[in-house]
Protein backbone atom coordinates (compact mmCIF):
# COMPACT_ATOMS: atom_id res chain seq x y z
CA UNK A 1 0.00 0.00 0.00
CA UNK A 2 1.48 3.63 -0.88
CA UNK A 3 2.14 5.84 1.03
CA UNK A 4 0.76 9.31 1.06
CA UNK A 5 2.05 12.99 2.25
CA UNK A 6 5.60 11.56 3.55
CA UNK A 7 8.01 13.82 5.11
CA UNK A 8 11.18 12.32 3.67
CA UNK A 9 14.97 13.75 5.01
CA UNK A 10 18.47 13.05 4.93
CA UNK A 11 20.84 11.46 7.69
CA UNK A 12 23.64 12.38 5.15
CA UNK A 13 24.01 8.73 3.92
CA UNK A 14 20.43 7.87 3.37
CA UNK A 15 16.89 9.51 2.39
CA UNK A 16 14.43 8.28 5.57
CA UNK A 17 10.57 8.58 5.02
CA UNK A 18 7.91 9.93 8.09
CA UNK A 19 4.51 8.72 7.41
CA UNK A 20 1.96 11.21 7.95
CA UNK A 21 -0.30 10.23 10.95
CA UNK A 22 -3.23 12.62 12.38
CA UNK A 23 -2.94 13.53 16.11
CA UNK A 24 -6.41 13.32 17.30
CA UNK A 25 -5.84 15.09 20.21
CA UNK A 26 -4.58 18.07 18.03
CA UNK A 27 -8.01 19.77 17.81
CA UNK A 28 -8.76 18.84 21.34
CA UNK A 29 -6.02 20.37 22.82
CA UNK A 30 -6.49 22.63 25.79
CA UNK A 31 -3.88 25.46 26.51
CA UNK A 32 -1.91 25.43 29.41
CA UNK A 33 -2.04 28.72 31.54
CA UNK A 34 0.89 28.90 34.55
CA UNK A 35 0.63 30.48 37.76
CA UNK A 36 2.02 34.24 37.70
CA UNK A 37 4.14 34.34 40.48
CA UNK A 38 5.73 37.76 41.54
CA UNK A 39 9.62 37.85 41.86
CA UNK A 40 11.69 39.77 43.73
CA UNK A 41 14.00 42.20 41.60
CA UNK A 42 18.04 41.15 42.30
CA UNK A 43 20.20 44.11 44.04
CA UNK A 44 22.17 45.53 41.13
CA UNK A 45 26.04 44.09 41.36
CA UNK A 46 24.91 40.71 42.63
CA UNK A 47 26.55 37.75 41.63
CA UNK A 48 25.94 33.80 41.34
CA UNK A 49 29.46 32.86 42.38
CA UNK A 50 29.87 36.30 44.55
CA UNK A 51 31.56 34.67 47.94
CA UNK A 52 29.89 35.98 51.39
CA UNK A 53 32.26 38.23 52.41
CA UNK A 54 31.54 40.21 49.33
CA UNK A 55 27.51 40.14 49.60
CA UNK A 56 28.74 41.25 53.08
CA UNK A 57 30.80 43.91 52.01
CA UNK A 58 28.03 45.23 49.77
CA UNK A 59 25.68 45.17 51.68
CA UNK A 60 27.38 47.40 54.22
CA UNK A 61 28.10 49.88 51.41
CA UNK A 62 24.96 50.33 50.53
CA UNK A 63 23.64 50.07 53.94
CA UNK A 64 26.05 53.20 54.57
CA UNK A 65 24.53 55.17 51.48
CA UNK A 66 20.55 54.52 52.06
CA UNK A 67 20.12 54.03 55.39
CA UNK A 68 16.19 54.11 54.58
CA UNK A 69 16.33 51.83 51.30
CA UNK A 70 12.66 51.36 49.53
CA UNK A 71 10.30 48.31 49.56
CA UNK A 72 12.09 45.74 46.71
CA UNK A 73 10.32 46.11 43.08
CA UNK A 74 9.02 43.27 42.15
CA UNK A 75 8.06 41.56 38.55
CA UNK A 76 5.13 39.45 37.30
CA UNK A 77 6.55 36.13 35.69
CA UNK A 78 5.68 32.14 35.68
CA UNK A 79 8.24 29.97 37.02
CA UNK A 80 9.06 28.54 34.04
CA UNK A 81 10.04 32.23 32.95
CA UNK A 82 12.27 32.48 36.07
CA UNK A 83 14.04 29.19 35.38
CA UNK A 84 14.71 29.85 32.10
CA UNK A 85 16.43 33.61 33.00
CA UNK A 86 18.66 31.30 35.94
CA UNK A 87 19.61 28.81 33.56
CA UNK A 88 21.08 31.79 31.07
CA UNK A 89 22.46 33.30 34.20
CA UNK A 90 24.47 30.46 34.71
CA UNK A 91 25.93 29.04 31.68
CA UNK A 92 28.96 29.36 32.34
CA UNK A 93 28.80 27.20 35.97
CA UNK A 94 28.98 23.52 35.77
CA UNK A 95 26.24 21.14 36.01
CA UNK A 96 25.46 20.51 39.81
CA UNK A 97 26.90 23.78 40.58
CA UNK A 98 24.20 24.93 38.42
CA UNK A 99 21.09 23.19 39.75
CA UNK A 100 21.98 24.07 42.92
CA UNK A 101 22.09 27.89 42.31
CA UNK A 102 18.50 27.49 40.70
CA UNK A 103 17.02 25.81 43.05
CA UNK A 104 18.07 27.71 46.06
CA UNK A 105 16.79 31.26 43.92
CA UNK A 106 13.82 29.19 43.45
CA UNK A 107 13.06 27.26 46.78
CA UNK A 108 10.85 30.39 47.96
CA UNK A 109 8.32 30.12 44.94
CA UNK A 110 7.05 26.75 46.18
CA UNK A 111 5.95 25.53 48.79
CA UNK A 112 8.74 22.89 49.80
CA UNK A 113 11.69 21.74 48.61
CA UNK A 114 10.90 18.15 47.19
CA UNK A 115 8.45 20.29 44.62
CA UNK A 116 11.04 22.52 43.86
CA UNK A 117 13.91 20.03 43.19
CA UNK A 118 11.87 18.08 40.75
CA UNK A 119 10.54 21.42 39.26
CA UNK A 120 14.15 21.74 38.18
CA UNK A 121 14.91 19.02 37.40
CA UNK A 122 11.81 18.47 34.79
CA UNK A 123 13.33 21.10 33.38
CA UNK A 124 16.77 20.90 33.23
CA UNK A 125 15.32 17.98 31.16
CA UNK A 126 12.96 19.77 28.80
CA UNK A 127 16.45 21.96 28.26
CA UNK A 128 17.92 18.65 27.37
CA UNK A 129 15.34 17.81 24.92
CA UNK A 130 15.45 20.91 23.16
CA UNK A 131 18.76 20.84 22.64
CA UNK A 132 18.44 17.54 20.88
CA UNK A 133 16.21 18.76 18.75
CA UNK A 134 17.89 21.96 17.91
CA UNK A 135 20.75 19.34 17.22
CA UNK A 136 18.86 17.19 14.95
CA UNK A 137 16.92 19.88 13.30
CA UNK A 138 20.69 21.79 12.33
CA UNK A 139 21.45 18.66 11.03
CA UNK A 140 18.46 17.73 8.73
CA UNK A 141 18.41 21.29 7.35
CA UNK A 142 22.68 20.52 6.42
CA UNK A 143 22.48 17.32 5.22
CA UNK A 144 19.62 18.77 2.24
CA UNK A 145 22.41 21.51 1.25
CA UNK A 146 25.66 22.09 -0.16
CA UNK A 147 27.49 24.97 1.94
CA UNK A 148 30.46 25.70 0.28
CA UNK A 149 32.11 28.63 3.15
CA UNK A 150 33.07 28.77 6.50
CA UNK A 151 32.63 32.27 7.30
CA UNK A 152 33.08 34.35 10.02
CA UNK A 153 32.48 38.59 10.59
CA UNK A 154 34.33 40.56 13.26
CA UNK A 155 32.54 43.65 14.97
CA UNK A 156 34.62 46.94 13.95
CA UNK A 157 34.22 49.42 16.98
CA UNK A 158 35.81 52.27 14.97
CA UNK A 159 32.66 51.62 11.70
CA UNK A 160 29.46 51.42 13.97
CA UNK A 161 27.65 50.40 17.36
CA UNK A 162 27.03 46.76 18.42
CA UNK A 163 23.46 46.93 17.82
CA UNK A 164 24.18 48.58 14.05
CA UNK A 165 25.98 45.69 13.21
CA UNK A 166 23.80 43.41 14.29
CA UNK A 167 21.09 44.71 12.50
CA UNK A 168 22.75 46.03 9.21
CA UNK A 169 24.85 42.35 8.67
CA UNK A 170 21.48 40.54 9.00
CA UNK A 171 19.80 42.64 6.87
CA UNK A 172 22.51 42.61 4.16
CA UNK A 173 22.44 38.61 4.80
CA UNK A 174 18.61 38.62 3.93
CA UNK A 175 18.71 40.65 0.91
CA UNK A 176 21.40 38.54 -0.56
CA UNK A 177 19.48 35.30 0.58
CA UNK A 178 16.23 36.31 -1.14
CA UNK A 179 18.22 38.43 -4.09
CA UNK A 180 20.87 36.30 -5.30
CA UNK A 181 19.69 32.93 -3.18
CA UNK A 182 22.65 32.59 -0.49
CA UNK A 183 21.61 30.13 2.16
CA UNK A 184 23.33 30.21 5.80
CA UNK A 185 23.10 28.98 9.37
CA UNK A 186 25.03 31.15 11.70
CA UNK A 187 25.09 32.08 15.52
CA UNK A 188 26.48 35.45 17.62
CA UNK A 189 29.37 34.75 20.10
CA UNK A 190 31.46 36.77 22.21
CA UNK A 191 35.36 36.25 21.82
CA UNK A 192 36.52 34.62 25.20
CA UNK A 193 39.66 36.96 25.54
CA UNK A 194 38.05 40.30 24.04
CA UNK A 195 34.41 39.61 24.30
CA UNK A 196 33.87 41.21 21.12
CA UNK A 197 30.98 40.30 18.84
CA UNK A 198 31.41 37.86 16.26
CA UNK A 199 28.88 36.35 13.88
CA UNK A 200 29.81 32.48 12.22
CA UNK A 201 28.12 30.58 9.65
CA UNK A 202 28.44 27.81 7.38
CA UNK A 203 26.78 29.93 3.59
CA UNK A 204 25.85 28.42 0.50
CA UNK A 205 27.25 31.18 -2.22
CA UNK A 206 25.98 30.65 -5.76
CA UNK A 207 28.68 30.81 -8.15
CA UNK A 208 28.81 34.35 -9.92
CA UNK A 209 26.75 35.85 -6.31
CA UNK A 210 29.73 36.96 -4.39
CA UNK A 211 30.12 40.77 -4.28
CA UNK A 212 33.43 42.26 -3.82
CA UNK A 213 36.62 40.65 -4.39
CA UNK A 214 38.65 37.70 -2.75
CA UNK A 215 41.80 39.34 -1.02
CA UNK A 216 44.56 37.42 1.23
CA UNK A 217 45.06 38.90 4.49
CA UNK A 218 48.16 37.70 6.14
CA UNK A 219 48.64 39.08 10.07
CA UNK A 220 49.69 38.07 13.52
CA UNK A 221 47.22 35.73 15.59
CA UNK A 222 47.67 37.28 19.36
CA UNK A 223 45.92 33.71 20.38
CA UNK A 224 47.66 31.10 18.64
CA UNK A 225 50.34 33.67 18.80
CA UNK A 226 51.58 32.75 15.48
CA UNK A 227 51.06 34.14 11.80
CA UNK A 228 47.94 33.36 10.19
CA UNK A 229 46.70 33.67 6.06
CA UNK A 230 43.03 34.20 5.73
CA UNK A 231 40.66 35.19 3.12
CA UNK A 232 38.93 38.02 3.50
CA UNK A 233 35.92 39.73 1.56
CA UNK A 234 36.26 43.06 0.39
CA UNK A 235 32.44 44.34 0.25
CA UNK A 236 32.15 43.15 4.28
CA UNK A 237 35.77 44.76 5.27
CA UNK A 238 34.74 47.86 3.51
CA UNK A 239 31.28 47.77 5.47
CA UNK A 240 31.50 45.54 8.64
CA UNK A 241 35.31 45.07 9.26
CA UNK A 242 37.49 41.99 9.46
CA UNK A 243 35.88 38.40 7.77
CA UNK A 244 37.17 35.35 6.64
CA UNK A 245 35.40 33.21 3.61
CA UNK A 246 37.00 30.19 4.27
CA UNK A 247 35.94 27.76 1.59
CA UNK A 248 34.38 24.37 2.09
CA UNK A 249 35.52 21.64 -0.59
CA UNK A 250 33.87 18.56 0.77
CA UNK A 251 31.72 17.16 2.65
CA UNK A 252 34.23 15.63 4.89
CA UNK A 253 34.84 19.13 6.12
CA UNK A 254 31.24 19.50 7.44
CA UNK A 255 31.84 18.53 10.65
CA UNK A 256 34.24 20.81 11.95
CA UNK A 257 32.76 23.42 10.33
CA UNK A 258 29.28 22.49 12.27
CA UNK A 259 31.07 22.58 15.76
CA UNK A 260 31.39 25.87 16.45
CA UNK A 261 27.09 25.93 15.66
CA UNK A 262 26.49 22.78 17.80
CA UNK A 263 28.99 23.82 20.98
CA UNK A 264 26.66 27.00 20.94
CA UNK A 265 23.31 25.24 20.71
CA UNK A 266 24.62 22.97 23.44
CA UNK A 267 26.06 25.29 25.72
CA UNK A 268 23.50 28.09 26.12
CA UNK A 269 20.49 26.70 24.43
CA UNK A 270 20.56 29.72 22.18
CA UNK A 271 19.17 30.06 18.79
CA UNK A 272 20.52 29.75 15.31
CA UNK A 273 19.93 32.06 12.83
CA UNK A 274 18.28 30.10 9.70
CA UNK A 275 18.25 31.71 6.06
CA UNK A 276 14.76 31.49 4.34
CA UNK A 277 15.10 28.22 1.74
CA UNK A 278 16.54 25.78 4.24
CA UNK A 279 14.19 22.72 5.08
CA UNK A 280 14.02 19.58 7.15
CA UNK A 281 11.85 17.61 4.53
CA UNK A 282 10.71 17.44 1.26
CA UNK A 283 7.05 16.20 0.65
CA UNK A 284 5.95 13.22 -1.44
CA UNK A 285 4.37 9.74 -1.94
CA UNK A 286 6.09 6.67 -1.78
CA UNK A 287 5.20 3.54 -3.24
CA UNK A 288 5.32 -0.10 -1.84
CA UNK A 289 8.49 -0.81 -4.26
CA UNK A 290 10.57 2.11 -3.03
CA UNK A 291 10.91 0.84 0.68
CA UNK A 292 13.45 -0.55 1.60
CA UNK A 293 12.34 -1.34 5.64
CA UNK A 294 10.71 -0.36 8.42
CA UNK A 295 12.89 2.41 10.26
CA UNK A 296 13.70 3.84 13.59
CA UNK A 297 11.98 3.43 16.42
CA UNK A 298 8.69 1.20 16.74
CA UNK A 299 9.13 0.57 12.71
CA UNK A 300 7.61 4.83 12.58
CA UNK A 301 9.91 5.56 9.62
CA UNK A 302 10.63 4.04 6.61
CA UNK A 303 14.07 3.24 4.67
CA UNK A 304 13.61 4.15 0.84
CA UNK A 305 15.99 3.21 -1.78
CA UNK A 306 18.78 6.03 -3.10
CA UNK A 307 16.69 6.33 -6.32
CA UNK A 308 12.99 6.09 -5.31
CA UNK A 309 10.18 8.10 -7.07
CA UNK A 310 8.69 11.68 -6.04
CA UNK A 311 4.81 11.86 -6.18
CA UNK A 312 2.14 13.72 -6.03
CA UNK A 313 -1.47 13.52 -5.29
CA UNK A 314 -1.06 10.37 -7.98
CA UNK A 315 1.47 12.46 -10.08
CA UNK A 316 4.41 11.10 -11.19
CA UNK A 317 7.13 14.01 -10.57
CA UNK A 318 10.34 11.88 -11.53
CA UNK A 319 13.39 9.60 -8.98
CA UNK A 320 14.34 11.70 -6.57
CA UNK A 321 17.44 14.50 -7.08
CA UNK A 322 18.02 18.11 -6.24
CA UNK A 323 15.76 19.11 -9.38
CA UNK A 324 12.70 17.52 -8.43
CA UNK A 325 12.82 18.22 -5.13
CA UNK A 326 12.98 21.64 -5.56
CA UNK A 327 9.34 20.90 -7.21
CA UNK A 328 8.38 18.79 -4.31
CA UNK A 329 6.45 20.47 -0.78
CA UNK A 330 8.45 21.84 1.71
CA UNK A 331 8.62 21.43 5.62
CA UNK A 332 10.82 23.62 7.85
Amino acid sequence: MPYSQVKVYSDGGHFIGVPYEPNPRAKNRRPHHEEVIEVQVPTEGVEPNMSVEELFDMAQNFADVHEKSAPPAVRQMTRKELFDELYMQTVDMKKRERKSYIVKEMLPYFKDGTSCRTFVEDNFARKHRNMICRRTRLWRKINHQRFNYFVTLTYADDKMTEEEFAKKLLNTLYHFSSRKGWLYIGAWERGGATNRLHFHGIFYIPKGTMSGEMEILRDFDTRKRRMQTVQQNTFFAKRFGRNEFRPIYHASEMPQAVKYLVKYIEKSGGKLIYSRGLYQYFVTDIMDEDIVCPYGLEDRKILLFDSFGCWIEGEYIGQVSPEVIKLLPKVT
